[in-house]
């Protein structure tokens, strides 16, 4: 439920430029989605008045706007010779008073996303830290909340949207003990992904957040791949933890090639030892779900992952078919069902963001068994959120929509 994931159906592509390092594979990219011009929207409360807008040529022109300028392309999965943190070096400057930050007053389409100048950067409380956010990424959650299907329990508006965060520590709580200024982070901003969201995410130039929540940022991995992994990796742990899910044991992942599913994977098989590990996909991502250690890859468009002669320990469902998820799990097995309905033995569950997890996971990230996974469309510069969150529905993206830089 909290993190819905997606099918990947096939995309036009053309062919991609930029490597980032000597490690990097060229790979395709996807054609840009037409653009919109986000303009600025006033707010009264806690969001400053705002004197600036986006003028509607940065549509036209993107280079002569500041953040909408290209980015190099990213591949899918990167490897452990990732060029180190120190290499993309954040300046820490005085805190401003007012921040750039992308807003919404009402809940509603990608079309109640304004882009605002003149945000309050968030207060500090004495257990958190303040963040200058370097990236950021979405998941389906972020989608969901803006179109208000969680307002009973949501923070009040106007909101500032955004889970996951990676960036540099501007400010420390009086309370604070395991971080300092200058130090990079990443994490879930909401430790409740649901219940009382922080009304200040992190697609903004600063965030505020527990100190709990967060963990050094790999050093192996730069700001775009630390951002794309909290709500997913947290998800993806803490749904192998409540099936119970140890050595030896079997899983189906159904949709492994989405920003949860790539993650299963390889927890499934790196972490818990999982002693076989199938998992769903369309033809075009086969070749990502062997790599990241899929035993048997199963082509969804061609065959029905039920008709399989095996069944499974477990089947963690990121796509929403437990009715059929549960064909295939073994007696006494169990289903994770991330979103629609569920169906006995199936159950579901709403993530609980801890950075201890993160700090748990961070030697899997060095060492490069675990990997992030991020669509090659992005990054989407920050200018271009709006255009991000569109394709983020399309429901269509391999991996994590990130967005980076921030601003």
């Amino acid at each position: 439920m909290v993190e819905a994931e997606t099918s990947d159906k096939p995309l036009v592509s053309m062919s991609a430029s930029a490597a980032l390092s000597s490690t990097t594979s060229h790979l395709t990219l996807l054609p840009s989605l037409p653009s919109t011009a986000p303009l600025s929207l006033r707010f009264s409360f806690p969001f400053r008045e705002n004197r600036n807008q986006i003028s509607p040529l940065t549509t036209l022109f993107p280079h002569k706007h500041p953040f909408s300028s290209a980015r190099p392309a990213r591949v899918l999965v990167k490897s452990q010779a990732t060029a180190p943190a120190s290499t993309e070096a954040v300046k820490v400057t005085p805190v401003p008073s007012d921040m750039k930050a992308w807003v919404y007053g009402e809940y509603g389409g990608v079309d109640v996303l304004k882009f605002d100048y003149n945000v309050a950067v968030p207060d500090l409380k004495e257990d958190q830290v303040l963040v200058r956010v370097v990236a950021a990424s979405l998941n389906p959650v972020d989608a969901k909340r803006r179109q208000g299907k969680f307002k009973a329990t949501d923070s009040p508006l106007p909101t500032v949207p955004g889970y996951d965060v990676a960036g540099v520590v501007v400010k420390v709580g009086s309370q604070v003990k395991d971080f300092k200024v200058g130090d990079e982070v990443y994490g879930d901003v909401n430790e409740k992904a649901l219940e009382g969201p922080e009304q200040f995410g992190s697609l903004a130039e600063y965030t505020a957040v527990e100190e709990k929540l967060l963990a050094p940022k790999p050093k192996n991995l730069d700001f775009a791949q630390a951002a794309s992994l909290p709500l997913a990796i947290e998800t993806a742990y803490e749904g192998l933890e409540r099936t119970g899910f140890s050595s030896g044991k079997s899983i189906l992942v159904l949709n492994g090639s989405g920003g949860v599913g790539s993650l299963v994977i390889q927890l499934a098989k790196q972490v818990f030892g999982a002693s076989r590990v199938a998992a769903t996909s369309s033809t075009r991502n086969l070749e990502l779900l062997k790599s990241l250690g899929a035993d048997l890859a199963i082509d969804y468009t061609k065959e029905n992952f039920e008709d399989l002669p095996e069944k499974f320990d477990v089947v963690y469902d990121a796509i929403g078919q437990c009715d059929r998820a549960v064909k295939v799990v073994k007696e006494g097995g169990i289903v994770v069902a991330l979103t629609g309905a569920v169906t006995p033995p199936g159950f579901r569950f709403v993530v609980t963001s801890n950075g201890a997890v993160l700090r748990k996971l961070n030697p899997y990230l060095e060492s490069g068994k675990v990997k992030p996974v991020i669509d090659p469309k992005g990054p989407f510069p920050f200018a271009q959120v709006a255009e991000a969150f569109s394709y983020l529905e399309t429901n269509r993206a391999t991996g994590k929509v990130v967005v980076h830089p921030i601003p």
